[in-house]
């Protein structure tokens, strides 16, 4: 197979179900081994649950647990929880956090790393994970670096970045990635996501079922790359 060991930088429990669910249980059906590195436990979260369950206090352990369920869910083995602080990934000294990302590249030599593209996806944190993703793979040697496939979802990114060139069927796995999405519960709520619908309904189908990314081009200079905070790859 193509993709036979991925791995996934994301900063937050529940970017994974939202945007990814679905194409990593495919992946896995498939016999890809996937790795998970999730920077932080959204401790400074504001969703504490409906009703509330959580508070300030108890939101990181619970989020955790979250997280492990939702990773269950879709079938992920090697979960890495990086320790990192939530909303504060842009203000994280770059050496430590670059370093933490290079030693996971080196030590499972991913053919595929999925995060989020640098400037086009909403959260600062988000920002800045892609920004750390994409600064270390452009120290590699081209033949040492992976393929990235990014997620962006902000408003007209598309005219930037154009319509992305990955474009995945998740229809098959729309129930790993409901219970993905679900295992987050101080996030996401049944009635809100499913609004009431089956899971393999036709609306849920529309919704969920396709996954897209933005193959990132290391070899073009693009006003992302500069707004990440990174030197024109060129």
């Amino acid at each position: 197979m193509k993709n036979k060991r991925i791995l996934v930088v994301l900063p937050h429990p529940d970017d994974e179900a939202y945007f990814v669910a679905g194409t990593l249980a495919k992946y896995i059906a498939d016999g890809a081994e996937v790795t998970y590195a999730c920077l932080t436990l959204g401790e400074m979260g504001r969703n504490m649950g409906v009703p509330l369950f959580a508070n300030r206090t108890t939101l990181p352990i619970i989020r955790r647990g979250e997280l492990l369920a939702s990773c269950k869910a879709i079938g992920i083995q090697d979960l890495r929880m990086l320790g990192f602080h939530d909303k504060m990934i842009e203000f994280e000294d770059r050496t430590l956090l670059d370093s933490r990302i290079l030693s996971l590249v080196k030590e499972l030599t991913p053919s595929l790393v999925i995060t989020f593209y640098p400037g086009y996806s909403v959260h600062p944190d988000h920002d800045a994970t892609g920004a750390a993703v994409i600064r270390t793979l452009a120290g590699l040697p081209a033949a040492e670096r992976p393929v990235v496939h990014s997620v962006a979802f902000s408003n007209h990114h598309q005219h930037s970045i154009g319509q992305a060139d990955v474009v995945i069927d998740v229809t098959r796995h729309l129930a790993v990635k409901i219970a993905s999405i679900l295992a987050h519960s101080t996030q996401f709520q049944a009635d809100k996501v499913l609004g009431g619908h089956r899971p393999d309904d036709e609306v849920i189908r529309k919704r969920f079922g396709t996954e897209r990314f933005w193959t990132y081009r290391f070899n073009e200079c693009t006003e992302p790359y500069e707004e990440a905070g990174l030197e024109c790859c060129r």
